[in-house]
């Protein structure tokens, strides 16, 4: 598995707040293409002023129209922070010079949210040109479907640049698969510098959203093999599963939290112990590992534990940075880099 270790970015822990005030121990530095960048609070409130109201008012909208566009726009910051770190290469179109990640297996046919991501992108370099990261949008974007969705709000650290190349090797080998154990996936976290508490958590995004019928088909086969027994499953909302996807397993739509499908709560914990987590890849970590099923039963009964470690873990997934010596920039129009635009 293609992997990249926090020992190879160049980092500091430190923080700019807009005040101009420095506390340590918060915050990412990051040296790209030679270029010293820090992830800062409040960074365009002179810069841009706007940014992040425009960003709010584009996924409000969306969002209303619908609600499944909040889980998408948050799934996009996820997947793009997982190859390479978080700077828009999933937003790349393909070129002759590179395959993009859209087409990789995790991404095709699934990733949706990239016209959002547009509209945002054409509002803002109106009204303030080349300024705000498309990186730095999908960041925000996150943030706020999930503030939509019902659950609570962070101050999303800005500053991130846009990489000029993608890699659909990368994107194939280094997202979590939704058959994976407990095993893969700590692996897959710890290879970002991200723990075991992280990866429980941030799973909790599938609080809000749906799957295709054929990213759980183990599931409906009764497959053990990711360390589900028999004796482990609801075979009641099995047998649900199985009369939904009967008809056509490679299009029919799912929701990962079948009782507050919308609402972003705890609920996705809840379901976990009661056997009707979606994904292999959820159930697991209620029946495959001691120490997830505690962080599991944690969050199912103290719903607010949650919420502060999911802002937590978004910020440390947020300031993942791309390796050392990456060139980037800040594009014009997030699918394409800048020099195809002129």
């Amino acid at each position: 598995m293609a992997s990249f270790y926090l020992a190879s970015f160049c980092t500091m822990v430190l923080i700019k707040f807009a005040s101009g005030n420095v506390v340590p121990n918060k915050s990412e530095e990051t040296c790209i293409d030679g270029v010293t960048i820090v992830l800062s609070f409040g960074l365009y409130q002179n810069s841009c002023p706007e940014a992040e109201a425009i960003v709010f008012s584009w996924v409000e909208s969306v969002v209303s129209q619908d609600p499944r566009m909040a889980a998408s726009l948050l799934r996009l910051h996820f997947h793009d922070c997982f190859v390479n770190g978080c700077d828009a290469s999933v937003l790349l179109d393909d070129t002759p010079n590179f395959t993009g990640e859209k087409t990789a297996a995790p991404n095709l046919n699934s990733l949706r949210g990239f016209e959002v991501i547009d509209s945002i992108k054409a509002d803002l370099e109106y009204a303030c040109p080349q300024t705000v990261s498309c990186a730095d949008i999908l960041a925000i974007a996150a943030r706020d479907s999930v503030v939509l969705s019902g659950g609570m709000g962070w101050e999303v650290q800005m500053g991130r640049k846009d990489s000029i190349t993608a890699s659909k090797t990368a994107a194939s080998n280094n997202i979590p698969g939704p058959n994976s154990n407990v095993a893969n996936l700590i692996s897959t976290f710890q290879n970002l510098g991200l723990s075991r508490q992280d990866m429980v958590t941030l799973s909790g995004a599938h609080t809000i959203g749906k799957a295709r019928c054929a990213t759980f088909s183990s599931r409906l086969n009764n497959n053990n093999n990711v360390g589900i027994s028999n004796s482990e499953m609801n075979l009641e909302f099995l047998q649900s599963l199985q009369q939904l996807c009967s008809a056509n397993s490679n299009t029919t739509l799912a929701n990962l939290d079948d009782m507050t499908p919308s609402t972003f709560d705890n609920q996705y914990y809840v379901n976990l112990l009661s056997g009707k987590g979606l994904l292999a890849s959820d159930q697991v970590l209620a029946t495959g590992d001691d120490n997830t099923r505690e962080i599991v039963q944690n969050y199912v009964d103290d719903p607010s534990a949650f919420f502060e470690e999911f802002k937590n873990s978004m910020l440390k997934m947020g300031s993942l940075a791309p390796p050392t010596g990456t060139n980037s920039e800040i594009r014009v129009n997030c699918r394409v880099v800048n020099q195809v635009n002129y």
